[in-house]
């Protein structure tokens, strides 16, 4: 990373190799520790920021060696980071599936969001952070969960390595496949469901997500392969694969045609499914990534990660309870 001068006169700074392929805005945030974001877009919108002498807007895709000037600015002083217990960097540690090339991969727990912010004091990646044995690495989410989804999540100990992952992504080459319990007797005969996601509003700013008309120039095309694995005592236990990378993707799209995930309070509304969770002492969302299929490098092998979910989930097409220790 560019290593700034004093603040109180313009400055010039030089992209570095592997920064190369990294949003502008992204990376001045991560280089300007203290600039509230919107102050960082009026900079930018303004033109004070430049790139190669010219405006710039905050999604260009940084290359080796631009010139990026920083007019005077002032920042705030950061927030202390929330300190990170020890417990949970201990199972954070146990959670680690596998190191490769430049990457790793662990089985987050439901509960734990990817990150800080929006009232959220760490995530995953605040842990490993914080962690002794990642001390001076680079580490970067490839993708992201929900909050209330656990399964697989890759990170990156190297900017390249990160860079070779969204190509991947952008590519549709690496390929996600997450577990189920949705309400109802999912139809055998629905294996892809094939609805555009816009961003709604419930209210209060919550973020939420709605399934669309083609026509609306706010929707984006979303499709989810669905596959029931198996059905009983008003559930299914289901297989998903997301085709599209949409916010909320498999929880609206299982709403959407009348099957919401068990323990979805955003996306299922029935009471009489609610009644159920809390007869089977469901507290926990039933989405989790347990597949994750990516190539290591662009020579590299072919890396399969599996990750198996919560075995109380057979319980729950069984009709017993899922307390105790079945939850996680």
């Amino acid at each position: 990373m560019s290593r700034l001068g004093p603040l109180n006169k313009p400055q010039l700074i030089r992209v570095p190799e592997d920064r190369e392929g990294q949003r502008l805005d992204n990376f001045l945030l991560t280089l300007l520790k203290g600039l509230p974001k919107s102050r960082l877009y009026r900079l930018l919108r303004k033109g004070e920021i430049r790139v190669n002498k010219g405006r710039c807007k905050p999604d260009y895709r940084l290359c080796r060696g631009d010139q990026i000037r920083l007019p005077p600015m002032t920042l705030e002083p950061e927030a202390i980071p929330a300190r990170v217990p020890d417990a949970l960097k201990r199972e954070m540690e146990e959670r680690i599936l596998q190191t490769g090339s430049g990457w790793l991969a662990l089985d987050k727990p439901s509960g734990l969001a990817v990150h800080g912010g929006s009232g959220v004091s760490f995530g995953v990646i605040e842990v490993l952070r914080s962690m002794s044995r990642f001390e001076g690495v680079s580490l970067e989410l490839v993708h992201r969960l929900d909050r209330d989804t656990s399964g697989i999540l890759l990170v990156a100990t190297r900017r390249s390595r990160l860079r070779w992952f969204h190509q991947q992504l952008r590519e549709k080459r690496m390929r996600k496949t997450y577990s189920c319990v949705v309400h109802g007797k999912w139809p055998s005969n629905c294996h892809l469901v094939d609805a555009p996601i816009r961003r709604s509003s419930a209210g209060g700013g919550e973020r939420i997500m709605r399934v669309a008309s083609p026509s609306d120039p706010t929707a984006k095309p979303a499709q989810t392969r669905f596959r029931r694995l198996q059905a009983g005592h008003g559930m299914s236990y289901m297989e998903a694969e997301p085709l599209t990378g949409r916010t909320h993707q498999i929880r609206v799209h299982c709403a959407h045609v009348g099957h919401p995930i068990a323990g979805d309070d955003k996306y299922r509304v029935a009471q009489e499914m609610k009644d159920r969770e809390k007869l089977l002492g469901l507290n926990r969302l039933c989405l989790h990534a347990s597949r994750l299929v990516f190539t290591e490098k662009p020579d590299g092998r072919e890396i399969v990660l599996e990750s198996p979910p919560d075995a109380g989930w057979d319980d729950l097409i069984r009709g017993s309870s899922t307390s105790g220790e079945h939850n996680s």
